[in-house]
């Protein structure tokens, strides 16, 4: 529901505001923003892309909790593709997601909707895992192709395939 309002309101907000824009300093000149606003925002989504990367590869390589650069990644993506979109409302969220400081605030609130286990493996480094309700906790064994079992035809039918 949130996302057909937002495909709807979204345009009309960004048709009003070229239109108020447009009417205060005429069209040439809004439509140079626009295209000034799409070349600025793509080298900062670019440069602080690359940063975000760099602190996922760090998180990794220190084998600490990566979720925070992968978020700060994703809202760049984001940013990104808000600030290649024509319009001023679109361009206002897309530059205010590139403010790592409003990243940080997003990812709070976005962690306190998300619940988040804690996990220690066997040599009792964390780890983290999201956990769902409808998750089947199982054990399995490893076979090899000389060991597997043979299926007999006085069996019937496994269940596991249509026949």
């Amino acid at each position: 529901m949130w996302l057909l309002l937002a495909f709807i309101v979204v345009p009309l907000v960004e048709i009003g505001l070229f239109i108020q824009v447009g009417g205060w300093i005429g069209l040439w000149p809004t439509l140079l923003i626009v295209l000034i606003t799409a070349i600025l925002g793509s080298y900062m989504v670019r440069t602080q892309g690359m940063m975000a990367m760099n602190q996922v590869r760090d998180s990794f390589n220190r084998l600490s909790d990566p979720s925070e650069p992968l978020a700060h990644g994703a809202m760049i993506l984001f940013s990104g593709a808000l600030l290649l979109t024509p319009g001023f409302f679109t361009d206002t969220i897309g530059f205010l997601l590139l403010i790592p400081g409003v990243r940080r605030w997003a990812f709070r609130e976005i962690g306190k909707r998300v619940k988040v286990e804690r996990h220690f493996t066997a040599r009792g480094t964390e780890s983290r895992m999201y956990t769902r309700d409808d998750v089947i906790d199982g054990e399995f064994e490893e076979v090899s192709n000389n060991k597997a079992p043979t299926h007999r035809p006085d069996q019937g039918p496994s269940g596991w395939t249509k026949h």
